[in-house]
């Protein structure tokens, strides 16, 4: 990437800081199981513990009362983030379901990338047939760049089939 951007610094780069995973577990008000397995699947995927959020107000309408959680994240930095963002490109999403690359809308303009994955079974670390509820999550993952062009040359290198 320095030889084609012409960058002579490699401070001056692009990078990766960190990919945050966040899943909601809004289930939980149904499935008092629901928290337990999420929490458990989400921590063999991130290879951490994941920090729960709760619900800052009550709301009737969303049944939620103040201190409830309400959803999980994990802040992925390092090692366990390359590891992360490796198996996310080679393994998770050729696995998923009409796949056919990431929009490029996807890329906010200072660079980061969010994406949603719909099935957490396309993970190699959860088995299949051990599955009672199939969620979804969030990966954001946040980059040091300039604008969105520098961000979409590093996702491009990284190995990420944008669109």
């Amino acid at each position: 990437m320095k030889s084609d951007k012409k960058i002579i610094n490699v401070m001056a780069l692009p990078k990766v800081e960190k990919v945050v995973v966040n899943i909601g577990l809004g289930r939980t008000l149904k499935d008092e199981k629901f928290l337990e397995i999420a929490l458990r699947d989400m921590a063999l995927i991130t290879g951490q513990k994941l920090k729960t959020t709760l619900a800052k107000k009550s709301i009737a309408n969303f049944k939620t009362r103040e201190g409830m959680v309400i959803g999980a994240v994990a802040t992925l930095r390092g090692q366990k983030m390359r590891d992360f963002i490796t198996r996310l490109v080679k393994i998770a999403l050729p696995r998923t379901r009409d796949f056919r690359g990431i929009d490029a809308k996807s890329i906010d303009k200072s660079g980061n990338l969010t994406i949603g994955v719909k099935e957490h079974i396309v993970f190699s670390e959860i088995k299949g047939e051990e599955v009672r509820n199939i969620f979804g999550f969030e990966i954001t993952i946040v980059v040091k760049a300039k604008n969105k062009e520098e961000a979409l040359a590093l996702y491009k290198t990284l190995g990420f089939p944008i669109k």
